[in-house]
């Protein structure tokens, strides 16, 4: 039987990824991609689906950018539509990326907050996970001077968050803190900001906990293991306490973008 592991990670392995060739321009980009995204989703979940013209020297069309969380989905996914006619024209060419992974990227960063949630819910059902806080204080509340039209002020928070796995049997923590300087121009100015914060930092606390969970995927059934890592913190050792890692409020915004990514077209 085969195994797959999925991380809450994002993933750059080469046998993640597909390429899609030879998409004919006789349909526009959006159509592509609803298209496509309709065939490959159905064999597992996607962390990205890019359509992109030709270049220029090129003969005009497409080609789409695939990146499964699952090795295993990618290549099922690449056997089953090689040479089919998946947008009603002629067969597409669909090959695996060669491309390398480079050494620096072996360890890709975690997936965001929107992501998490996504593959989470994708493969444990929105019932297959709950999160609760177990605490969120504001650490600070600072005046730090004047300025020109206002208070200059900084707010930091702390967040120490539960993820329950009831069906597996599974507990995960994590931790996170976010501060910011400011200039207060009125009470309401500090209540928006002291409301993004809160936001964000449960957010970052929930990327965390999620960090060390193992997706195991066996047939049509899911599990759950944990991974086990130095900073993981431990249930009978974070009773009444609260533990955190720093980070700037510039590096936790509370709706994270993913990046464009360079395509290197390069196939097996």
């Amino acid at each position: 039987m085969e195994v797959d592991i999925l991380e809450f990670r994002v993933p750059v392995e080469n046998n993640r990824t597909v390429f899609v060739w030879d998409i004919p321009p006789c349909h526009s980009e959006d159509q592509i991609y609803g298209s496509l995204h309709a065939v490959f989703s159905s064999f597992g979940p996607l962390y990205l689906l890019k359509v992109c013209p030709n270049v220029a020297l090129g003969p005009p069309g497409f080609y789409a950018l695939i990146k499964f969380y699952s090795a295993a989905q990618a290549g099922r996914a690449q056997r089953s539509t090689d040479g089919r006619t998946l947008l009603r024209s002629t067969p597409l060419k669909v090959r695996l990326s060669s491309k390398q992974t480079p050494h620096f990227l072996s360890d890709s960063r975690p997936l965001s907050h929107a992501r998490c949630l996504e593959l989470a819910n994708h493969c444990l059902g929105f019932n297959g996970w709950t999160s609760d806080i177990i605490t969120l204080k504001e650490l600070t509340n600072e005046e730090e001077g004047e300025e020109d039209g206002g208070l200059c002020c900084r707010l930091r928070f702390g967040c120490l968050l539960q993820l329950h796995f009831p069906r597996h049997g599974q507990t995960s923590r994590g931790t996170a803190v976010v501060e910011e300087s400011f200039t207060c121009t009125g009470p309401d100015v500090l209540l928006h900001k002291r409301c993004q914060l809160q936001k964000a930092v449960r957010q970052k606390a929930l990327v965390h906990a999620f960090s060390p969970v193992l997706l195991i995927l066996t047939g049509n059934k899911v599990m759950v293991e944990l991974k086990q890592t130095s900073d993981q913190l431990q249930v009978e050792q974070t009773e009444g306490i609260l533990q955190v890692n720093e980070c700037s409020w510039s590096d936790c915004p509370v709706v994270e973008e993913e990046e464009d990514e360079e395509v290197e077209l390069t196939v097996s």
